[in-house]
């Protein structure tokens, strides 16, 4: 009885795989030192592919079905072991399994900002991420590139080489999608169609097939935004001076009042807003007036001799220019803004 319990452990009837728990890509049958019995039967289950190496050389290649091993349905193998004729004896070669379903949810990101070009901000340093799914689609390229001969290989042990490929490819799929970052934001699906097709063809190379992937997030450094946010609140005030000198007191209101103490509590919060915002009316409409006041009669000849206009001091013109001048170099302003409202601005000293 032990005699033949020994004799039929040195044979395999059935080659198969039942995968147990998830991330498994492959997997190789367990020989132990036994032979595959001719007429053996090959169990490839949906979602699954099989492959026979054969001294280090890739030999067939199985899909989901079942097989009985002969010569007609192992031709390469048949080939490489020189069977000229039926074989009868049990035969010796490695077996490979491969998990062919999707691989989902798997996350990328960047750790750091990435510096991109824009058409609209210039250098912009930007965050994203989202998450990707993917299957292998040649076994024997993935085998020959990643698996090799390890007992199994996990999802675990390649997630990291995929996030960099993602990574990396980052900047050339924004630059491929054609869209400002303004644009980006709000075109997230566009954005994901640019990255995989990006990652499409470096991914063949490893024998995987990238089924999706999402952008979730696109977003700015904190210091950036800022500068964004303040960029969108010009946009809104226009060529507007009074609007615009408005919009600047209000945006100087919390840190005079953080300088000042604020007064105490929600009271003295409220009463230097309000201290604000009629401060910075009051300065708007003076300002207003002063560039719109026309030249009286008699001060023609003065104003000839190279005086400045009734109401318009050099000197304010000057400290508005200056400051006009660091809206531009923070990206608050563009040069064209810049340019047309300095030259506003020079025509009242004219």
């Amino acid at each position: 009885m032990a005699l033949m319990d020994f004799i039929k452990k040195q044979f395999i009837d059935i080659l198969q795989w039942t995968e147990e728990g998830d991330g498994t890509l492959a997997w190789r049958f367990p020989m132990a030192g036994m032979e595959i019995q001719n007429g053996g039967t090959l169990v490839v289950r949906e979602s699954q592919m099989a492959i026979f190496v054969n001294e280090g050389q890739v030999a067939d290649v199985f899909g989901p079905g079942t097989y009985k091993l002969t010569t007609q349905t192992l031709p390469v193998l048949t080939y490489l072991k020189n069977w000229d004729k039926l074989f009868e004896s049990p035969f010796k070669s490695d077996v490979y399994f491969f998990s062919t379903r999707q691989q989902i949810d798997q996350k990328w990101g960047t750790p750091q900002p990435i510096t991109i070009r824009d058409k609209d901000f210039g250098a912009v340093r930007l965050r994203a991420f989202g998450n990707y799914a993917f299957r292998i689609a040649d076994p024997k390229l993935f085998h020959t590139e990643i698996s090799g001969t390890r007992e199994s290989y996990p999802v675990a042990d390649l997630e990291g080489q995929l996030r960099g490929m993602v990574l990396q490819n980052i900047s050339n799929a924004i630059a491929g999608s054609g869209l400002p970052f303004l644009d980006l934001a709000a075109n997230q699906v566009m954005f994901a169609d640019a990255l995989t097709k990006e990652l499409a063809p470096i991914f063949a190379k490893l024998g995987i097939l990238i089924e999706s992937l999402t952008v979730q997030n696109v977003s700015l450094p904190e210091e950036l935004q800022k500068i964004l946010d303040q960029k969108i609140g010009m946009g809104m005030v226009g060529n507007d001076m009074a609007k615009f000198m408005q919009y600047q007191t209000a945006q100087a209101i919390p840190k005079f009042a953080e300088a000042s103490g604020g007064g105490s509590g929600i009271a003295g919060d409220a009463m230097g807003l309000g201290a604000g915002v009629a401060l910075g009316q009051v300065l708007a409409q003076n300002l207003a007036q002063g560039l719109q006041t026309p030249v009286a009669p008699a001060a023609g000849a003065a104003a000839a001799a190279g005086a400045a206009p009734v109401g318009v001091k050099p000197e304010d013109v000057m400290a508005t220019l200056e400051k006009l001048g660091e809206l531009k170099s923070k990206g608050i302003l563009t040069q064209e803004e810049f340019d047309a409202k300095k030259a506003e601005l020079l025509k009242k000293l004219v």
